[in-house]
């Protein structure tokens, strides 16, 4: 991916249809901000996306983690460039890109991808694509992330079927936890995904929302999901958000991606905004504040979502 860093800191597989480490630092990393360099697809200039601004946070590590804030629009069209030059930079390092999608409104705000210039230069074909967590649903029910994602993104897009790694939604929640975890041990030894250091999973790309009470993925505040270091992939049934039955990745697996964004919009989630990138290091920390990648972290923040910032 083309860019420029600054300085400173601002403080299936064929079984598959579709489809010990420390715990995550209790503090989240400083700031640093990314400017990303105009592409060309086919000879389209791309411009660099401009947000309204970005933030200084009250971080105490000094991992590269960028805050900017955008109108709706320019934020979807800041995303999609974003994931597109993360795409064209791994297909061309080593002829795949692994991304992880979870549901809410983050799919909707990834369809600039279906438009000039991307649709028709990015090499979908390449794509690896994978759920941060799943409601245990059946892949036809409203609920599912897994129709979301295919409704809005994937049936329009030529990613070949075999790589789209869906959950086997015939299974009890456990079931399906352990048999997609069984689906990237797979993957991992074949070399689709990358292992990272530490042996957990490591996908170039992880894309998340975070609810109003600062959940990430299927991992909820105060819940014991949040300790779990040693399984990649588990299960919850009493989810506080329904449906009660999910599966999830756990911290390690999310904390082990080379790139990951937080995609945060609307005003109802303002507060839990400002708790994970103004709270004290002494207060209780919300489980998005516990996402802490190898690489890089990029908060896409609305007026709304900042608005208490």
């Amino acid at each position: 991916m083309a860019y420029t860093q600054s300085t400173t800191f601002l403080s299936n597989s064929p079984r598959f249809p579709f489809a010990s480490l420390p715990n995550p630092s209790l503090h989240p990393p400083s700031v640093t901000h990314l400017f990303f360099r105009p592409l060309r697809f086919k000879g389209v200039s791309v411009k660099p996306h401009t947000p309204l601004y970005s933030l200084k946070a009250s971080m105490a590590e000094t991992k590269n983690v960028a805050v900017d804030v955008f109108e709706k629009e320019d934020l979807a069209v800041a995303l999609a460039k974003y994931v597109a030059d993360l795409s064209n930079k791994f297909t061309a390092e080593r002829g795949a890109f692994t991304v992880c999608l979870s549901g809410g409104s983050l799919i909707n705000y990834l369809r600039k991808l279906l438009e000039p210039p991307y649709v028709d230069s990015l090499e979908w074909s390449k794509w690896h694509v994978f759920w941060l967590d799943e409601r245990v649903v059946p892949k036809t029910h409203e609920d599912s992330n897994y129709k979301l994602a295919f409704d809005g993104l994937l049936s329009k897009v030529p990613i070949p079927p075999g790589n789209v790694y869906a959950i086997n939604d015939a299974l009890s929640a456990e079931g399906a936890a352990d048999d997609y975890e069984t689906c990237l041990r797979h993957l991992v030894k074949s070399n689709v995904i990358l292992s990272s250091a530490s042996g957990f999973p490591k996908f170039d790309l992880q894309l998340l929302g975070m609810g109003p009470d600062g959940h990430v993925a299927s991992l909820f505040p105060g819940h014991p999901l949040l300790q779990e270091n040693k399984k990649w992939v588990t299960f919850i049934k009493d989810s506080p958000k329904p449906p009660p039955e999910r599966i999830t990745f756990t911290f390690p697996v999310i904390n082990s991606s080379a790139y990951a964004a937080l995609v945060v919009t609307g005003s109802g989630k303002a507060d839990a905004v400002h708790s994970v990138l103004r709270g004290s290091q002494n207060s209780v920390k919300l489980p998005a504040a516990l996402v802490s990648p190898e690489g890089e972290l990029k908060w896409f923040l609305d007026k709304g979502a900042a608005s208490k910032l």
